[in-house]
């Protein structure tokens, strides 16, 4: 029998703390009053005072409601069931669909016992040419997507969601707009990766406590999923709206702020999310890639600089492309050596012939004289943003690769690039 108590000490916005010697941290509890019914979470635990977040949040709320613990911590099912369904950050359908009516699993449990995990071995294919060729996704990686609000990372993450090769995706979303959570719903739905999908949306009109929840219900979903052998991409945006609700909850609480406001934890909190990512020894894989915004394009933000620490590189998306300086894939080099003979020389000539046309294009602007070198380097900077860097591009690896070989001969002589002569001779294309 779970205990119940009548009686709020403090209510301050949705957090409320109660008198509850045996709460845990991170129990669930049921608030009643005559007013409603809600779910709540312990957040904290102050000897003897519980303090909980209210998922419908404290207006309303009198000092006699009734808080009944629930023994267990948030759970959420994690069957073939939840294919193709759409739920908020509370689990409950966003669809319109019937409820999934199972025991589920427990969220926000530990990372993977590293000596289940394995050295990360293969690659993710996502038809993105700025991914796969330059820096390529690695199963079991974690990586962020650095943007500024209004860059299309949503565009970005729908593609991926599309083109991925893996066997299952589930995406979360948090502070999204309800035009950018119908936007990820009739995109899936149309191309038919729906059905392969599960999401958690968190809209900005719904409660702070909800979007705290959607990553670590994104998770427990994936890891149930990948313990049965499947390979999974977790999609997670934006995870700056994840650490402002962290934020807005650490100043409910009276906590003592740290960098611009944030909560002193932000480093573990984040830290406990992103290594989730793994590849078992004996089953499948999680793989995840988060948008991560940078207000006012500032990569010192707290947000993206804790995420720098924690993760194996990063991606930026400037001016609608994948930028090429830096942007990394710190694990590249675990799989682009076994892809195609080709691939690590062809990747790293073209980002350099690439570095020297951006040199060329600031000679031009401050009105040099251009060189029949400088004038090769101008065709080749606009092919290779064309042709490769342009975020519509749809192509396998190796016809990156082969397009990548043809830009070079269209605009250089084989010894202009300084590839090895031995691969010249295999793969330039003939005349």
């Amino acid at each position: 029998m779970h205990k119940a108590y009548t009686r709020l000490e403090r209510i301050a916005g949705s957090v409320v703390a109660v008198k509850a010697p045996d709460a845990t941290y991170r129990e669930l509890a049921q608030v009643s009053w005559p007013g409603g019914t809600s779910l709540a979470q312990v957040i904290r635990l102050d000897g003897e005072r519980a303090f909980l977040q209210v998922f419908a949040g404290g207006r309303g709320l009198p000092t006699d409601a009734r808080v009944r613990f629930l023994g267990r911590p948030m759970r959420v099912p994690a069957s073939d069931a939840l294919l193709g369904r759409v739920f908020d950050g509370a689990g409950r359908p966003r669809d319109r669909g019937p409820e999934i009516e199972e025991e589920g699993v427990d969220i926000a449990g530990p990372s993977v016992n590293p000596a289940k995990r394995i050295i990360p071995r293969t690659m993710v294919r996502t038809g993105i040419p700025m991914i796969d060729v330059f820096n390529t996704l690695v199963e079991s990686q974690k990586l962020p997507i650095f943007s500024v609000p209004g860059e299309p990372y949503h565009e970005l993450l729908a593609r991926i969601a599309l083109q991925a090769e893996v066997d299952r995706i589930v995406l979360g979303g948090m502070g999204l707009k309800h035009d950018d959570y119908l936007y990820f719903r009739d995109t899936l739905e149309e191309a038919g990766a729906l059905a392969r999908t599960v999401a958690f949306i968190h809209t900005a009109a719904d409660p702070t406590v909800e979007c705290l929840l959607v990553p670590d219900m994104v998770l427990a979903v994936a890891e149930r999923f990948a313990l049965r052998g499947e390979r999974v991409l977790v999609l997670l945006s934006d995870m700056t709206n994840f650490a402002d609700a962290l934020k807005e909850v650490a100043i409910t609480m009276e906590q003592i702020p740290s960098n611009r406001g944030y909560p002193g934890d932000l480093y573990s909190q984040l830290a406990a999310r992103y290594e989730k990512a793994v590849d078992f020894d004996d089953a499948g894989s999680i793989t995840i890639l988060a948008v991560t915004t940078m207000p006012g394009d500032d990569v010192t933000h707290p947000v993206p600089d804790n995420t720098g620490y924690i993760t194996e590189g990063q991606f930026y998306l400037r001016d609608g492309r994948i930028e090429p300086f830096g942007s990394l894939s710190r694990l590249k080099q675990l799989v682009n050596g076994t892809t195609r003979d080709d691939h690590r020389a062809l990747m790293n000539t073209m980002i350099q012939l690439y570095a020297a046309y951006r040199e060329t294009l600031e000679k031009r602007a401050m009105g040099f004289r251009m060189s029949e070198w400088d004038e090769q380097l101008l065709r080749y900077g606009v092919g290779f943003e064309e042709r490769l860097m342009d975020l519509e591009v749809d192509l396998p690896l190796e016809s990156a690769l082969d397009v990548g070989w043809a830009l070079l001969a269209e605009c250089f002589e084989p010894e202009q690039t300084g590839l090895a002569s031995a691969l010249i001779e295999r793969h330039w294309p003939a005349r």
